[in-house]
């Protein structure tokens, strides 16, 4: 498997995209990579370039630079010429930590989007308080408003990921409202429920409400883009809110608080676990016609070998032929 790599985007590229390139080309042994990027950057960092090209590139997309505009006007970036790869099949996947509306647009418009499928959705995989490796969140941002078709054919291909990639045997489907109950929210969540709960290929479990999101009550969750952003951005929020502030009332009030600090190390480091998102890789543009993953821009080393690993788990496991063949006998039973 070949994989092309955008290495300007991020704060701290291209050192930690280097970093965890090298890490899973050294891990496995049918990898190999394309560095898209400033080759004298990239050449700093790289120990050996045993499976790995770099192609050198003059420009970058900026995180404040307009995504249609960019991927239009600068033809020659590293996240364009990655992805043009990738359409003329010099390589088989796109990892990214740039712009991402940028990133979707050359997902959408330079790769193209998968026969069938009316729209792709941002899919990160959230953490879950209970066994279960995961959760598939979806859309997160691509899509603000929505059709039930949409949200059902997400729903497939995220029931397609969650037990090819993160092996769940048969995925439970949740859709985002605003109760439990069949009849709650608009007339759009009340079509989409009775969508879902009639899709004979999904394991639809019914409405779920954003305080149960994490608490592991669906393995595949789906929402429209605008909801999902505001909820995720939401949650992700509280949780770091949270943290500094029992750190902070920890450390700050006195011998006794610090001594208690002490003794609960071991717990506070088992809820940090467990918030660490790092291991699941980065978000998936779900509905393209190749496995292209966006990690956020602040993500270390680490957080992006374990996406490259997400990309060869997908690409191994032909989960996007498994969607292709699902939809056309869809569309042929039509």
């Amino acid at each position: 498997m070949k994989i092309a790599v955008d290495t300007m985007g991020g704060d701290y590229a291209p050192k930690v995209v280097v970093e965890g390139v090298e890490r899973a080309r050294n891990e496995f042994s049918d990898l190999e990579f394309l560095l898209f990027g400033d080759q004298e950057q990239i050449k700093k960092y790289l120990q050996d370039s045993k499976r790995i090209t770099v192609v050198h590139t003059k420009s970058e997309i900026l995180g404040t630079d307009e995504p249609m505009k960019a991927i239009r006007k600068k033809k020659d970036s590293s996240m364009v010429l990655a992805a043009q790869a990738v359409k003329d099949q010099k390589a088989d996947a796109l990892f990214s930590l740039g712009n991402t509306g940028a990133l979707m647009a050359a997902g959408i418009f330079i790769i193209g989007r998968l026969k069938n499928i009316a729209r792709p959705a941002l899919m990160p995989t959230l953490p879950a308080m209970s066994d279960q490796p995961g959760i598939c969140y979806l859309d997160a941002g691509a899509n603000a408003e929505v059709k039930v078709s949409y949200l059902e054919q997400w729903a497939v291909m995220a029931s397609f990921y969650a037990r090819e990639v993160l092996g769940v045997a048969k995925p439970r489907v949740g859709l985002l409202n605003n109760g439990s109950e069949y009849d709650k929210g608009d007339r759009l969540h009340q079509e989409a429920y009775q969508a879902l709960k009639e899709l004979a290929s999904v394991n639809f479990v019914g409405n779920v409400e954003a305080d149960n999101l994490l608490k592991g009550v669906a393995d595949v969750v789906v929402t429209d883009g605008f909801t999902g952003n505001a909820v995720l951005k939401a949650t992700e929020g509280s949780v770091k809110i949270l943290i500094s502030q029992l750190k902070q009332a920890l450390l700050t009030q006195g011998l006794r608080s610090k001594l208690g600090a002490l003794l609960a190390k071991p717990a506070l480091k088992s809820i940090k676990d467990t918030f660490d998102v790092s291991a699941y890789g980065g978000a998936v543009l779900m509905g393209v016609k190749a496995p292209v993953v966006k990690s956020h821009g602040s993500s270390d080393a680490r957080t992006i070998y374990y996406a490259l690993v997400q990309l060869r788990l997908m690409y191994n496991k032909g989960m996007l032929m498994q969607v292709m063949t699902y939809f056309d006998q869809q569309k042929k039973e039509s």
